[in-house]
């Protein structure tokens, strides 16, 4: 349904989500980030030892209750077993959002989240040696900061946080 139009008017119209994976003290901690393709704003993010619809159903509500429940809101993920899971699906149907899939072996489409993954990898994990569960979660929270933060690109050297101020400040005035 979202078919790679990653370029959406409002927020809160089109979240994108995925979660990934990394080995700190020889286990492993999955991270679940939630994003608004409007601004690109990471809106929550969580880490866990398990790789559960439990780490999805958990992020999606902190996120649905931090933008006050949204309407009309499209999810986006890929096809993971969290995402596909009968909690997942009768959660977002109870709030009547409309869930959208990659299709299946196409990373490109959930290319939002992808790239998202890949700039915290390289930029931030990758460098560091962590000692501790504690110490990476800091990491991953002190770079989301930065990232939300930093000018994107594709939001014409905006910030996610500027962006999605900016829109806020042009309703007013409108209206």
């Amino acid at each position: 349904m979202l078919q790679r139009q990653f370029k959406v008017d409002e927020p809160n119209h089109v979240w994108v989500s995925d979660v990934t994976c990394f080995k700190v003290k020889g286990k492993y901690l999955y991270i679940c980030v939630i994003l608004d393709l409007f601004s690109r704003k990471v809106v929550v993010h969580r880490v866990s030892p398990k790789n559960s619809t439990y780490l999805v159903t958990s992020t999606f509500r902190q996120a649905y209750r931090n933008r006050n429940e949204p309407q009309q809101l499209m999810f986006h993920s890929d096809q993971g077993p969290q995402y596909t899971s009968n909690t997942f699906r009768k959660l977002l149907r109870m709030n009547k959002i409309l869930q959208s899939f990659s299709k299946s072996g196409r990373p490109h489409d959930n290319a939002v989240a992808e790239s998202f993954f890949a700039s915290i990898k390289r930029e931030e994990i990758y460098r560091t040696q962590y000692h501790s569960k504690r110490q990476f979660m800091k990491s991953v929270d002190t770079y989301i900061e930065f990232y939300n933060k930093r000018p994107h690109s594709t939001l014409n050297h905006k910030t996610p946080d500027g962006c999605e101020l900016l829109h806020v400040q042009r309703k007013e005035r409108t209206g």
